[in-house]
């Protein structure tokens, strides 16, 4: 039903005519009404549902009111941005007119120039003129204009977090390596230290003592918090003294030459000894490294790396949270590891042997020290006393036997892959020596030699020999009937025909006929001829043929 609201109050009569054309249009007897955009309109939508409201009405019939508004949103989007520092193309050569004076960009005058302002600008100079910027008309809505973060590039952040974690991994692992490759000070040292530093705190001032056993019990439950005076790392549970007592002299006035031992003022450490000529066990201060490496601090880095590695693979060991299971795990693992050593040294020696050359000799005999004096001359020859004797073979050496020069297997024979003397290339042991001409023999009895220069049998054959290679070629070659030239006797064909029809006459078969050639085997040749085998293909018919009477019931 069209909207009423354009047509404004209607007679009498024209009320009657609108009611008869909605009833006829319902009816289907009048054709729909059609809406702005040409689309027809049910008749038999309620009027309250095809009436437009006063301020969406249009003044024609329409249903668009009912239907979802077009609203473009793309400029309220936050990756709808601008191109940071895009450039149009290449830079122009000569200034041009309006153009910033500063850097020459058409895009922008001096005021707002972001280049660094120049002694001279391009406007007098005409060099280094720079590109035009694109300027890209985002039309960003009440909110777009507001957004403090409408351009950022989430990525960005991404990097930032992918950075810090890599620096992480890698401290981490820098200090896994520091604790696996410490090394351990003299007990004797660190006793001494330990007592000095007993002495110094009785003779201190107890109001300035550390007071980290009287606020234990206040820091149990703030494991998250830094305690005062000391930076708590949360994740590897490390505890760094940040704060000295006023009474004690700076690690940096100990020393005040320059190119001492560094100071780092961020984190108050100074790693190296500020004094290298006094000894650690007797200095004031010996440098953070030798009290971090000395004592009992690399059992607990030992202890909190086995913590860390059991914690990675997925056990539930924590040193700060249990530090009695964590160590007994750590004692656990440590007897696991030294008797599954033990035992995997006892399997291999049971299985392999050579438990006696493991058995060291001892140092005494190794750098053992003897008084014969033996005295050299400039040329190495012995003066006075006894030269080293040589270490000698079980075999012995530099005998020769059957008139040979050289030991058997001074010489290896490449083409037949065995060893042999150098002096006559013999391959047979304990043989007698031939000199140069075993060598010669050698040399002619090879594989190379002998097919290089044929033999004088091979050269001039025999008749014999001919005959039967004829024959050969003959009975055995690929050249049949009818599949090259082939020479036939006719005298022998012709003969060969008769005794072929004379054998189907008497109805014999071809099993006969091959056991009566094996028969006379004695008397003459039991091959079959090319003539006997061209006369059996020439009296041959097609009947014999046991296809030729043959049909395809399928296809017929």
């Amino acid at each position: 039903m069209a909207s009423s609201s354009a047509v404004g109050k209607l007679s009498r009569e024209e009320f009657r005519r609108q009611k008869d054309l909605d009833a006829a249009r319902k009816a289907g007897t009048a054709p729909a009404a059609l809406d702005e955009e040409g689309r027809p309109i049910n008749p038999h939508i309620p009027q309250y549902i095809s009436q437009a409201p006063w301020y969406l009405d249009t003044g024609a019939p329409s249903l668009s009111h009912q239907r979802r508004p077009f609203d473009d949103r793309s400029a309220d989007k936050l990756d709808n941005w601008y191109d940071r520092g895009a450039k149009a193309g290449p830079a122009a050569k000569k200034y041009r007119k309006g153009a910033c004076e500063n850097c020459g960009a058409m895009t922008h005058k001096k005021q707002d120039c972001l280049e660094r302002p120049r002694k001279k600008g391009a406007r007098y100079t005409n060099k280094d003129i720079k590109a035009d910027e694109i300027i890209h008309e985002v039309a960003a809505g009440f909110d777009a204009k507001r957004d403090r973060w409408n351009g950022y590039d989430p990525a960005e952040h991404k990097r930032i977090y992918e950075e810090y974690e890599a620096i992480e991994a890698a401290r981490q692992k820098l200090r896994e390596e520091e604790i696996d490759n410490q090394t351990t000070t003299d007990l004797a040292a660190v006793r001494k230290v330990a007592k000095a530093g007993k002495k110094e705190g009785k003779e201190a001032d107890p109001d300035f003592g550390s007071s980290d056993e009287e606020d234990a019990d206040d820091d149990k439950y703030a494991d998250a918090a830094d305690a005062v005076g000391q930076k708590l790392d949360t994740k590897t549970r490390i505890t760094v003294r940040n704060l000295r007592i006023r009474e004690d002299t700076a690690k940096y006035l100990m020393n005040l030459d320059p190119e001492s031992a560094y100071y780092d003022p961020k984190t108050r450490s100074m790693r190296d000894a500020p004094i290298k000529n006094v000894p650690p066990e007797d200095a004031k201060f010996a440098g953070d490294n030798f009290f971090r490496f000395s004592g009992e601090a690399p059992e607990v880095q030992q202890l909190q790396l086995f913590a860390w590695q059991a914690a990675a693979r997925g056990n539930d060991v924590h040193l700060n949270a249990n530090p009695t299971q964590g160590q007994l795990l750590h004692h656990e693992f440590k007897e696991k590891k030294e008797m599954m050593k033990d035992v995997n040294k006892v399997s291999i020696l049971a299985k392999y042997g050579g438990e006696e050359y493991l058995e060291r000799v001892p140092r005494e005999l190794i750098n053992g020290q003897t008084e014969n004096y033996v005295e050299y001359s400039r040329t190495g020859q012995v003066i006075k006393g006894k030269e080293r004797a040589k270490a000698r073979s079980k075999y012995p050496e530099d005998v020769y036997i059957n008139n040979h020069t050289a030991v058997w297997g001074s010489w290896y024979d490449i083409s037949s892959g065995t060893w042999g003397y150098s002096c006559c290339h013999s391959t047979i042991h304990i043989s007698y020596c031939a000199g140069e001409a075993g060598k010669e023999a050698a040399h002619a009895s090879t594989a190379q030699v002998l097919l290089a220069s044929p033999s004088k049998a091979e050269a001039e054959p025999s008749a014999q020999d001919n005959e039967a290679r004829t024959r050969i070629e003959q009975n055995y070659s690929k050249k049949r009937v009818g599949e090259g030239d082939v020479s036939l006797d006719k005298d022998r064909l012709a003969e060969a025909i008769h005794e072929e029809k004379k054998r189907k006459a008497r109805g014999e078969k071809d099993d006969d006929r091959s056991s009566k050639k094996r028969k006379g085997l004695q008397s003459g040749s039991h091959d079959v001829t090319e003539e006997e085998y061209e006369a059996y293909r020439m009296t041959r018919r097609n009947a014999e043929d046991p296809m030729a009477n043959y049909i395809d019931s399928e296809t017929s």
